[in-house]
């Protein structure tokens, strides 16, 4: 009987979470209430209380969901890749980056929207940039690659240009060439991290 309460209170959770995703797509993150949320979800406002303490805890949630999607194929992670220094290995990054914006692009347009009023969202989203940026900057120190003063600032610039192309995308698909996009962007980390 536990066994069926658990998995009922996480099939709840999951349609809150995609209701709430589903509703800040078409509605935006302002706009959808608590309320509507949780009737697209098949429950109530006390229902939705239980699972999430706010709005902004359910798209932290999301945003979890798409770190859970990014690290799917993480392999090898992105520290390795500027540690390592090849090329080729910086490419396919960025390509299965690219390969996973149709899953996230959803996600992510929502927590930016969510980040425009959130402080909360906005700090999240500050902090994972940060730690991207800072697991960068440690697999070029491991390499030993640039003057150690300029190795933070080459991993803020270059994944800078990976997230304005990816928040273009989410907005705008491709409006260029992707093959052109992914051999350009591989050329500017190679100049700038290799």
């Amino acid at each position: 009987m536990a066994n069926l309460r658990a998995t009922q209170k996480q099939m709840t959770r999951r349609l809150l979470l995609d209701h709430g995703l589903s509703l800040f797509r078409t509605k935006g993150y302002a706009a959808a209430t608590i309320d509507e949320i949780a009737a697209g979800a098949g429950t109530t406002r006390t229902t939705f209380y239980l699972h999430f303490p706010s709005k902004s805890s359910l798209m932290k949630a999301l945003i979890e969901d798409v770190r859970d999607i990014l690290d799917a194929v993480d392999d090898p992670p992105l520290a390795e890749v500027v540690e390592r220094g090849d090329p080729a290995l910086v490419e396919q990054w960025l390509a299965r980056r690219f390969d996973q914006w149709p899953a996230i692009g959803p996600y992510l347009r929502s927590a930016y929207q969510a980040a425009a009023i959130e402080p909360e969202i906005n700090a999240r989203l500050t902090a994972w940039f940060e730690a991207t940026t800072s697991a960068m900057h440690d697999g070029l120190n491991r390499a030993d690659r640039f003057d150690a003063a300029t190795r933070h600032v080459r991993c803020m610039l270059a994944f800078g240009q990976f997230e304005h192309v990816a928040r273009r995308w989410f907005e705008q698909g491709w409006t260029f060439d992707r093959d052109v996009t992914l051999r350009t962007m591989t050329d500017s980390w190679r100049n700038l991290l290799i």
